[in-house]
Order: structure tokens, then C-alpha cells, then sequence
């Protein structure tokens, strides 16, 4: 029996597939799920959320997220521009003065002290680009990764967005404004910017404005005790032993606590059926059923690719990752899927954004679908669980 054109049996061959990393232990449990042609065709929760306590992966388990947090602040970002309140070219130090005058290493390798004024502005596409010269810990080298990781810690201490920020404010950029791609802390400080533009917190803004409009009930930045239960338990790989640990458990998790720090670049928690919402919102551009949160213009900036040629021609996290792909406002968009192959099948056009704990999920407007793959586990190698699930869907597709 077909549903949204997809083989039955070609689905149930994708099922196998994803039994089979539970079987092997690889991962605890998974959900997947695929929406085509206005309906859900497959939803199917494998597995274990807990596999110390044998408590079953459901439709409704919860994840952390992470990096699929990034979309959600870019869309934020873009329906402030939508009211006037911002615009892509703004210096971002009009609301941001601990960024007015940001430092430049001379070597992004080197001494933190060895530094060049920036030759330009911060500006909101730099950030929204990943192109403001900002790093993460794990993508920073020398001294300013040691540097970055203390910076890190504010997430899970009391720092306030504005303490955090004025740490932030002391490193040294990686890169000069707009000069290449970096993946780093630009989204989170997107996160504070829509704070103070708005005169909201990043999770108020994110609750108001998008999540209660789409019907997202189970998003936020914390898991209320009465939700625990549903709480997926996060997994990682010890480069040691190369065995699968707990890396967060529901008991004990961060993401219980209400004060924690609400990161735009990877705090949220969700579900399947939640970020579905949202991934339709951007298939939809702008607009799922009645409910419109951004204009078809908005949206088509978002999924369009923003790096240059030279700029693709970098590598990043150690290879060449713009061969098939650029990026947009928050999101990655492929557009010349025969360079695409080893990364997945998606089509020209198509884009998404992943998460550390293995969460991925893309939008594909030739096909009019949306996969998504949730896991909880934190790998230290490239896992190839999304890219064997992305291939199996498509070649389930049969109209």
C-alpha cells in the first residue's frame, strides 16, 4: 500500500535498516519519520530512550536538539527584520556595544595578545552566515581554544546573557568580519541580539512567536520535572575505549534546570511532531496551513547559499564540506547534489541543519518532503546512521 507516494515496502526495508543500529548496540533508539505531500508517511519510533532501564523510544520522547536550535534563532532573526527592528546589514555593536571593537588574531593558531583591529564591522548576515570571524572550542586551535572553552562554561553556570556577552567580548575574532565560514558561537550571540531588540528573553521570543503559533507545545530550553519521563538519555563515544557511555541522563540532565542558559545556538529540546512544525514553516516558505510567521522573501534568503566561491573552496571541520552544498541564513542548501553523494541524497534545493547528539533533519522542495532522524548520542567520527536513512527514504519513494 503507497502513502504520500512512497513503497510500503521500500519503508519497511528503511525500518530494518535503522533496527539494525539498535540491534548492534550502535545507538540506544532512534525515531524517524518522513511528512510528503501534505501528510505524515511514516513515524516510527525504534528502540530504547533508556536502554539501562529498558524504557521504550516513543513518538513523544524528547531530545536535546543541539545545532537544530540554529535554524529556529535565524527564523527569529528574520521576522525582526520583518518589522524593522533589524536589518541584514546593520553593525551588529548598535545593540551589541561589547562588540564595537572586536580584535583580530594575526594567526589563528597563535598568541591571543597578537592582534589586528577588524577591518569592518560585525554585521547581523556575518552572524547569521557563520562569516564573523567567531569559533567554537572544538573548531578553534592554540590558545584560543582553551580560551573558547572557558567561555563555554557560562552556558551551564549563572552567567546571565549579558555576563556571557561580556566574556565573549574579550577573545579575539578567529577570522576577520565576513572574510570565511567558521562554525562557532555566532547563533548564541544571535540569541542575545533578539533578547535585546525585542525586549524579550530568547525563550519567550521563541514560545510567543514561533512555537505557540505552529502548535509546538514540547520545544524549550528546559525539561519541567513533570516531563522527565519522556526525556530521551543522551549518549557519547569515549575516544578510549571507544565504548558507548552516558553523557546526560534525565535524573541528573542540565537541561531540568529552568535558569540554565538559553543558547540560540543548541539549548532547545524537542520532538519529532514539534520540529516537524517547523521544518514545515520553511518547506512551506513562511507558512504552514492558515499560520504565516515569515514572508516567502524572508524565506527564500534563508535557503539560498551565501559563501562565495573561495569561501566554499575552504575546508571545514578538517575537509571540503561546500562541494555540493553552500549556506544560507542558519541553514545549509544543496545545489549541485552529484558533489552531495557522500553526505546524502538530497535534491537541488533542498536544505537543513543538523545536531551534535546525532539529530538531523532536511526540507526538500522538489520532492515536497521532509525527513528527520533523532538519536541522543554524541560521536567523536562522522556517524553514517542520517546519511543511511536519508538514502533509504529516498529510494522508497515510488509515484
Amino acid at each position: 500500500m503507497q502513502k504520500a507516494g512512497f513503497s510500503g515496502a521500500r519503508l519497511a526495508r528503511l525500518t530494518s535498516a535503522m533496527q539494525g543500529y539498535v540491534d548492534r548496540g550502535e545507538v540506544a533508539g532512534v525515531v524517524t519519520l518522513a511528512w510528503r505531500h501534505g501528510e505524515t508517511a511514516h513515524f516510527e519510533p525504534l528502540g530504547w530512550r533508556d536502554d539501562a532501564e529498558r524504557l521504550a523510544m516513543e513518538r513523544d520522547t524528547l531530545f536535546r536538539i543541539a545545532s537544530m536550535t540554529k535554524p529556529v534563532t535565524s527564523a527569529a532573526v528574520m521576522m525582526l527584520i520583518e518589522r524593522d527592528q533589524l536589518t541584514l546589514d546593520a553593525p551588529i555593536a548598535q545593540w551589541l556595544p561589547e562588540l564595537s571593537a572586536p580584535r583580530v588574531l594575526r594567526d589563528p593558531t597563535g598568541p591571543l595578545d597578537q592582534t589586528d583591529a577588524a577591518r569592518a564591522p560585525i554585521t547581523v548576515l556575518d552572524l547569521l552566515t557563520h562569516r564573523a570571524g567567531f569559533a567554537y572550542h572544538f573548531t578553534a586551535t592554540g590558545p584560543l581554544a582553551d580560551a573558547y572553552q572557558a567561555v563555554f562554561n557560562g552556558f551551564e553556570s549563572k552567567d546571565s546573557p549579558d555576563t556571557w556577552l561580556a566574556r565573549v567580548a574579550t577573545l579575539p575574532l578567529m577570522f576577520q568580519p565576513g572574510a570565511r565560514w567558521h562554525y562557532g558561537i555566532a547563533t548564541d550571540i544571535l540569541g542575545i541580539l533578539i533578547n535585546r531588540v525585542s525586549g524579550m528573553t530568547l525563550g519567550e521570543f521563541f514560545r510567543t512567536q514561533i512555537f505557540e503559533p505552529l502548535g509546538m507545545r514540547d520545544t524549550a530550553f528546559w525539561v519541567p520535572d513533570a516531563q522527565l519521563a519522556r526525556f530521551a538519555t543522551a549518549y557519547s563515544i569515549d575516544p578510549n575505549t571507544r565504548m558507548r557511555g552516558v553523557e546526560d541522563h534525565p535524573a541528573t540532565s542540565r537541561w531540568a534546570n529552568p535558569r540554565r542558559f538559553q543558547g540560540g545556538g543548541g539549548g532547545l529540546v524537542s520532538t519529532a511532531e514539534d520540529y516537524l512544525q517547523f521544518a514545515r514553516l520553511l518547506l512551506g516558505r513562511g507558512r504552514v496551513g492558515s499560520t504565516r510567521l515569515l514572508s516567502h522573501r524572508s524565506v527564500d534568503l534563508m535557503r539560498c547559499n551565501f559563501l562565495s566561491r573561495d569561501q566554499r573552496r575552504a575546508p571545514a571541520f578538517g575537509h571540503i564540506v561546500w562541494a555540493g552544498q553552500g549556506f544560507g541564513l542558519g541553514l545549509s542548501v544543496v545545489d549541485d547534489p552529484a558533489q552531495q553523494l557522500a553526505l546524502g541524497y538530497r535534491s537541488t534545493g533542498s536544505f537543513g541543519w543538523p545536531g551534535a547528539y546525532g539529530t538531523s533533519w532536511f526540507g526538500d522542495p522538489v520532492e515536497d518532503m521532509i525527513g528527520m532522524m533523532l538519536i541522543q548520542l554524541r560521536t567523536i567520527e562522522p556517524f553514517p546512521m542520517s546519511v543511511d536513512f536519508e538514502r533509504r527514504l529516498y529510494d522508497a519513494i515510488d509515484d
